[in-house]
């Protein structure tokens, strides 16, 4: 682990500094899941700082979720399963009428973890360009329904969905005023409409989060987001639903099996 070089002008940033340096340890691998961290002690000696401020800097990581204190034991890198997205099973119709549940509590609970998802706003609103581009619907009106979900694995922020409806297909409906969704979920619900989930497209980016989405999904510096871009195609092959999925790359994987073209 390399010493750490203090910003005399700015004393403060000195934990800071401490803990990206160990962060970057733990991004690279010198310090991998389970290792023990070394002594606030080594910690100080090692980047020439005061222990109160090695203390700090690992107070940092703690609150970051980087890191797990065990008493008389010392402190270690939590180790942190991915999440695995499964980009074509999710959306099946087997899966959802065996589980009754969404497609991200399904996978979660595959995995052996326990799931949990907020809705924190629905509305009727004026959708992006992106959306209005891909639903074939109005960017001059109120012209989609708007559902924001906050989704979390064994207690902790994973991703943050946004889901626009077209309003012609929500209007009357559960999907348009509650979280309530009944049996099966979304999907469900669509298909009671005749807009059974038969094909998916995924456009994946990356970025840095914004200010809320890292207070949000509760981001250590420098952790960038995974953007899943997801529209959702009925038997026709029509459009009826977009959803922005920001998720943390940190904690998520990306599992997409599909039919290669041979011809």
């Amino acid at each position: 682990m390399s010493e750490t070089k203090k910003d005399r002008r700015q004393p403060e940033t000195a934990s800071r500094q401490v803990a990206a340096a160990l962060r970057s340890a733990i991004g690279d691998g010198s310090l991998a899941p389970g290792d023990r961290l070394p002594s606030e002690r080594t910690l100080a000696s090692t980047h020439g700082v005061a222990r109160n401020t090695a203390r700090e800097a690992v107070r940092q990581l703690a609150e970051s979720g980087l890191v797990t204190a065990e008493h008389g034991r010392g402190v270690f890198v939590r180790v942190a399963p991915r999440l695995m997205r499964f980009g074509q099973l999710r959306y099946s119709k087997k899966l959802r009428e065996d589980t009754g549940v969404s497609p991200f509590h399904a996978e979660v609970l595959a995995q052996n973890r326990i799931p949990n998802a907020y809705l924190t706003s629905i509305e009727r609103a004026v959708p992006p360009a992106s959306v209005a581009d891909r639903l074939g619907v109005k960017v001059s009106s109120k012209s989609v329904v708007r559902r924001e979900n906050w989704y979390f694995a064994d207690g902790e922020p994973m991703q943050v969905g946004l889901t626009y409806i077209p309003w012609e297909i929500a209007k009357g409906t559960v999907l348009a005023r509650s979280d309530e969704l009944g049996p099966g979920d979304l999907y469900a619900r669509f298909a009671d409409r005749g807009y059974e989930i038969t094909y998916t497209r995924e456009e994946v980016t990356a970025r840095m989060p914004t200010p809320e989405e890292a207070t949000g999904l509760m981001l250590p510096d420098g952790v960038p987001v995974l953007v899943v871009l997801h529209t959702g195609l009925d038997q026709q092959r029509r459009p009826f639903e977009v959803t922005e999925f920001v998720m943390r790359a940190d904690y998520t994987g990306l599992d997409y099996t599909m039919p290669v073209d041979a011809s």
